[in-house]
């Protein structure tokens, strides 16, 4: 069978999936390039300002993803609805992602005291706590920009339309990546803000990008007739502006039913890593060096393949919308092997050039020690290892939550990080086994983790659970 010259795609298989994930991957890739220039140049700036950077970063993180899991759910709905060729849903979900986003400011802002006090557990160094504690206070100030992304970008990956997202996050890292050269280093009349000027660059390009995915979320055909069709056809007047922002608590109540499991899920997720990442900055000068660049590198493997997983979610749910249960399944394996695909590119990389990775974080005018560079190429061997595992994390997790099976990601996930790695990593850090023995650790998790993942998406107890009514009118 032939559309337009070319043998349409199988549901589920290759093709279909690689047109969702192609410009989410580039948009995971553009975002890794910028938060790797950001890293690198903070390690050309201080020592301290390097080190900081990922533990403040992964808190202020931690504290905010709960908020922009639950916005980004509403994309979700979308996927769904989108399945099940209903426009009006779709746009009305996205509105409803925004209500969420917008409610969790004031949450985010008295989050602040608690992040800053959980620094002081950790016994960092003075001046480096000093720098962590700028660096989160200004990106919760600003943490609002997260869930509103999260939600607006949702709506264009729930129909497919990812290449917007993808032009959203170029536009946006490229800014950032300009922003941070001239207010870290102190270029163009700006004064040299360092740390502080990483955490100004990161909220003003994400704010932009998020005005740009507004615009055009705006101006999209679906949103226009949704408008008209139920405001005044000849304007769209603040009849038209209140039905496109209008609550609706029925659909708001089944988007947090669902949603909030997947932000519990993400916060156990990060909130037991965070802990990883802190107890790493209390092993010495040289094993936090380590780590922060080992994980900076790993960032290069962890966020396409994040891009993995937003595809297998898109596409597991419209499939699901559509109730095309075998094309969903179809879906979770096929980006699972294009996952394993990439980290195997990657991870060759890591292997055969560590000390190239490594010393692209050397500060100017200095060099690493032998020990530095030793404990760097052990890191990035285990960061190999476990990103294969992580492969299916992070991709099958992400088809199980499209599919609505988010209590489940959100229980295992709360078993496995906190009762597995966190009391794991406490006990060989008061025992004072070191930093590999940390990481050997955590790459045990890992592997733990992607077992029970997949075992779940196999035996299919996802495919029963209903996340729209089908039944339901388009009208609202």
């Amino acid at each position: 069978m032939k559309l337009t010259g070319h043998s349409i795609p199988r549901p589920g298989g290759y093709r279909e999936v690689w047109r969702i994930a192609a410009p989410l991957i580039l948009s995971m890739g553009a975002y890794t390039i910028m938060l790797f220039c950001d890293r690198m140049f903070l390690s050309w700036h201080s020592k301290v300002a390097f080190q900081a950077a990922l533990p403040a970063g992964i808190l202020a993180h931690t504290l905010i993803c709960m908020f922009q899991a639950v916005a980004s759910y509403s994309g979700t709905f979308v996927a769904h609805y989108h399945g099940a060729k209903k426009p009006d849903q779709c746009v009305h979900s996205s509105v409803q992602g925004l209500w969420v986003a917008l409610v969790s400011w004031p949450i985010i802002l008295l989050l602040l005291p608690f992040g800053l006090w959980v620094m002081t557990l950790f016994n960092h160094l003075p001046e480096v706590l000093a720098e962590e504690q700028a660096y989160f206070t200004i990106l919760m100030m600003t943490g609002i920009v997260v869930p509103l992304n999260a939600a607006a970008g949702g709506y264009f990956i729930g129909v497919g339309r990812t290449k917007i997202n993808l032009l959203g996050n170029i536009i946006g890292c490229l800014l950032n990546i300009g922003l941070n050269y001239i207010m870290i280093f102190g270029h163009l009349g700006c004064p040299a803000m360092g740390i502080r000027g990483a955490a100004y660059a990161t909220a003003l390009s994400s704010f932009t990008t998020f005005v740009l995915m507004m615009v055009l979320f705006f101006r999209s055909w679906a949103v226009k007739k949704y408008a008209l069709r139920k405001s005044n056809p000849d304007a769209l007047g603040a009849s038209a502006v209140w039905t496109i922002w209008r609550p609706d608590l029925t659909l708001l109540k089944r988007m947090l039913r669902f949603g909030t499991p997947s932000g519990v899920q993400m916060l156990m997720d990060l909130g037991s890593f965070t802990i990883f990442i802190m107890l790493t900055g209390s092993m010495g000068s040289i094993a936090h060096t380590a780590s922060s660049i080992a994980f900076s590198i790993n960032h290069l493997a962890f966020a396409p393949l994040l891009g993995f997983g937003i595809a297998a979610s898109t596409v597991v749910g419209q499939h699901q919308g559509a109730r095309n249960t075998p094309a969903a399944e179809r879906a979770g394996w096929t980006a699972t092997r294009m996952g394993l695909i990439y980290m195997t590119l990657i991870g060759t990389t890591f292997l055969l050039f560590p000390y190239g990775y490594i010393t692209l974080f050397c500060e100017k005018g200095t060099e690493f020690t032998p020990e530095l560079l030793h404990l760097g190429r052990q890191m990035l061997v285990m960061v190999t290892v476990w990103g294969f595992f992580d492969s299916v994390c992070i991709i099958l997790s992400g088809a199980l939550k499209g599919a609505g099976d988010t209590r489940f990601v959100m229980i295992y996930m709360a078993i496995g990080g906190w009762l597995f790695l966190v009391p794991g990593a406490l006990i060989i850090f008061w025992l004072g086994y070191g930093i590999l023995a940390l990481w050997l650790w955590l790459t045990i998790y890992v592997c733990l983790f992607a077992i029970g993942t997949c075992l779940r998406w196999r035996c299919g107890r996802w495919k029963r659970i209903q996340l729209i009514h089908h039944g339901e009118l388009d009208e609202l």
